[in-house]
């Protein structure tokens, strides 16, 4: 059996195989999304594949949907022309259960793909053709928080954005400039409404695009290469909207143990490739059968029936409540915390450190008692119900190939949000006291003793990758297990940075804390090991 239309046509094969395969007329959709199209999205990977692909072909299984959706990849070209289109679009999702039950989908609703190049007169001007299109209703986004900065990690304005501001809508170079001329395009084919909808996992991610949008638009009016009325187009909502999202979903990297199955399968081509911007890519995803979408309710061209697929439209300040339910307390430092002792303790999978007993009792300490105190119910997802399933289902689930090195990517650009807004809560509050925490800060001490690049059995690793590295690891330098240092000199600089922690934590009790944990850390191998077990019996 072969992923695409040829191998696709034998579909008792792959029923019998065990394959969920599309009852929908994919050639009738695809026409129709030719002529009408509704629904663009930009960013061709895993998440995409495995959550917006597969509810958008649940809306077309149901006859719910005449349309299937597009995808333009406008960072890394290589995913388009090495994987999508040698399988003419389909894909396999895989959703690992916490059961053990593997469930094997063939995706099939995406029906074009495109390469999001304003050099590639084919495919920029395909792209321009749907921009125009009246029927388009949303352009949604899973580009990373990265992909919406105009500036470097310096506070530096990117080349390519610079060049773009300069130049103009006609080629511009950087991924949201290329964006901003297609948007372009709408406004001048009668200025039609749109959604711009981010479902990166960032807070606030609308504002996030919505100001990249508009110093493109500001920027090419005030140089005169955009027509005058484009900022006010931008600005209008009821023409264009930049709605507000929460997503929920794991999707580690194609994993050797599912490629496996799908070969036990006797399902050709199954190769994975890494590009040459280093993207993991396969045509198959692996993903956790949980899955949380939120999204504001603002949409003035209308929008696909997600809801009908279990997906939740509603005000903005719900979906803020719900993100910062998430984000700042019930999942997201939770993953944090098991990424940094999972490196230092040589985990290699997130769900073995749940059968550590101190690491299980320091999560639920995060979540639990500190973190759940200060949670703003949404009303559409209960607080502690989502910590139960994160911790009880989500997390421990063994057939989940997700490491502590891919969730400890970029800790210093997280723990601001994941942590430091639960302190600024405690701060605040007359009820509860910052003397509390002990977790939390724990946390913190682990953080620092795993920039020393150092684990708990004195081998050396190399950190995941995250934009302060190089900054900060030297300033450990000469932090060396089992020797003494002056710990407080060392490690006081950082402490009081509140651009990683969210609050100078010199300033209260939180920073004695760290300095003393730290210290025992360092006191030789099986330190860290030690003081969790010490602590959390």
């Amino acid at each position: 059996m072969r992923l695409d239309k040829k191998g696709l046509q034998d579909i008792e094969a792959w029923k019998a195989a065990g394959y969920h395969v599309p009852t929908y007329d994919r050639e009738k959709l695809t026409e129709n999304t030719k002529q009408k199209p509704e629904w663009i999205h930009f960013g061709a990977g895993n998440i995409f594949r495995a959550y917006q692909a597969n509810l958008m072909q649940q809306l077309m299984e149901e006859g719910k949907s005449d349309t299937g959706l597009i995808v333009a990849e406008g960072f890394d070209y290589e995913i388009i022309e090495k994987m999508y289109r040698p399988h003419d679009d389909y894909s396999i999702l895989v959703t690992l259960k916490g059961n053990g039950a593997v469930e094997k989908t063939v995706i099939g609703s995406i029906v074009e793909s495109l390469i999001l190049d304003s050099e590639n007169e084919k495919e920029f001007s395909r792209l321009k053709e749907i921009f125009a299109a009246p029927s388009l209703k949303m352009a949604s986004f899973t580009i990373t928080e990265k992909g919406y900065s105009l500036v470097d990690g310096k506070g530096d304005m990117l080349p390519a954005v610079a060049r773009d501001l300069e130049n103009g809508p006609a080629k511009p170079e950087s991924y949201l400039g290329k964006v901003c001329a297609l948007v372009y395009e709408r406004y001048r084919n009668g200025q039609l409404a749109l959604a711009l909808v981010s479902m990166d996992n960032c807070s606030h991610n609308g504002d996030k695009l919505k100001q990249a949008v508009c110093a493109f638009a500001e920027g090419w009016v005030k140089a005169g290469t955009a027509e005058a009325g484009f900022l006010d187009y931008v600005n209008d909502v009821s023409k264009l909207t930049f709605p507000w999202s929460m997503i929920d979903k794991i999707t580690p990297r194609p994993d050797p143990k599912v490629e496996a199955i799908l070969e036990a399968d006797k399902i050709e081509g199954l190769e994975k490739a890494v590009t040459s911007k280093n993207t993991w890519v396969a045509p198959f995803v692996n993903a956790e059968e949980c899955q949380y979408l939120v999204i504001e309710d603002a949409f003035p061209n209308g929008r696909p029936a997600l809801e009908e697929t279990g997906v939740m439209f509603t005000a903005r300040e719900t979906v803020d409540q719900v993100e910062k339910m998430k984000v700042c307390t019930c999942l997201n430092p939770l993953h944090t915390t098991l990424a940094v002792f999972g490196c230092l303790l040589g985990y290699e999978l997130i769900s073995e450190e749940m059968k550590n007993p101190a690491l299980k009792k320091l999560v639920e300490r995060i979540g639990y008692q500190e973190g759940l105190p200060v949670v703003v119910n949404p009303g559409i997802l209960e607080p502690k119900k989502f910590i139960d399933e994160v911790l009880q289902m989500r997390i421990p689930n063994p057939f989940m190939p997700d490491t502590p090195q891919r969730i400890a990517t970029d800790t210093s650009q997280k723990l601001s949000i994941r942590f430091g807004e639960t302190i600024k809560a405690y701060m605040a509050s007359e009820e509860l006291d910052v003397n509390s925490l002990e977790g939390i800060p724990m946390v913190f001490a682990g953080w620092l003793r795993y920039l020393m690049g150092v684990d708990d059995n004195g081998k050396e690793f190399t950190p995941s990758p995250d934009p302060l590295l190089e900054t900060l690891m030297p300033m450990l330098a000469d932090v060396k297990l089992g020797a003494e240092c002056d710990v407080e000199a060392l490690i006081i600089p950082i402490l009081k940075r509140e651009d990683i922690f969210g609050v100078d934590l010199t300033r209260s009790v939180l920073g004695g804390k760290v300095i003393a944990m730290f210290r025992e850390m360092i006191q030789g191998t099986g330190a860290v090991a030690g003081l969790l077990e010490r602590v959390y019996k």
